[in-house]
C-alpha cells in the first residue's frame, strides 16, 4: 500500500502534465518490473472468451464424431447386412447341396440295394444248385457204397461158408473119431 500512496503523493505534486505523465510511465516501469508476468496473465475476458472457443471446438467435434459415428454405424450396418445376405445365400446353396448329396446318396443306396439283391437271389439260386448237386452226388455215392457194402458183405458171408462148411465136417469127424475111441 506505500507503493500506492507514493504514487499519489507524487501526481499530486506534479507541477504539469508532463510531470504527472512521467510519474505514471514509472510507475508503469515500476509495475512491469515487479509484475513481468503480468502481460501473460489472463483477464476473466480472455478465459471467457477461450472457454467459449473452446466450447464451439468441442460442440464442432462432437458433432463432426457424431456424423462420423452415425456414417460408420451406416457402414457397418450395410457391411453386416451384405454379410448377413451372404450368409443366407451360402445357407441356401448348403441346404441345395446337402438336398442334391442326399438325393445323390439315396439313388446310389437303391442301386446298391437293388445290386446287392440281385448278388444274393444269383448266390442262393447257386447255392441252391450247388447243394442239389451235392445232395445228387451223395445219393449217388451212399448208393454206391450200399451196394459196394452188400456185395461186400456177401463175398465175406459166401467166403464165411466156404470156410465154416468145412470146419463144420471136419469138427463133426473129430467128434465122430472121439466119440469112437471112447
Amino acid at each position: 500500500m506505500g507503493s500506492v500512496v507514493a504514487l499519489y503523493e507524487a501526481l499530486a505534486s506534479a507541477q504539469d502534465e508532463r510531470a504527472r505523465a512521467r510519474v505514471i510511465a514509472e510507475a508503469f516501469e515500476q509495475i512491469d518490473a515487479r509484475y513481468p508476468h503480468l502481460p501473460d496473465l489472463v483477464t476473466q475476458h480472455h478465459l471467457r472468451e477461450s472457454e467459449l472457443r473452446l466450447q464451439k471446438e468441442i460442440e464442432q467435434v462432437r458433432a463432426d464424431l457424431t456424423l462420423e459415428i452415425e456414417k460408420f454405424r451406416n457402414d457397418l450396418t450395410l457391411e453386416i447386412e451384405q454379410v448377413r445376405a451372404e450368409l443366407r445365400e451360402t445357407e441356401l446353396r448348403l441346404q441345395k447341396e446337402i438336398a442334391q448329396v442326399r438325393t445323390d446318396l439315396t439313388q446310389e443306396i437303391e442301386k446298391v440295394r437293388t445290386d446287392l439283391t440281385q448278388e444274393i437271389e444269383k448266390v442262393r439260386t447257386d447255392l441252391t444248385q450247388e447243394i442239389e448237386k451235392v445232395r445228387t452226388d451223395l445219393t449217388l455215392q451212399i448208393e454206391q457204397l450200399r451196394g459196394e457194402v452188400k456185395t461186400e458183405i456177401e463175398h465175406s458171408r459166401n467166403s464165411l461158408l466156404l470156410w465154416l462148411i468145412p470146419l463144420m465136417f471136419a469138427q463133426v469127424g473129430a467128434i465122430a473119431a472121439l466119440v469112437k475111441l471112447l
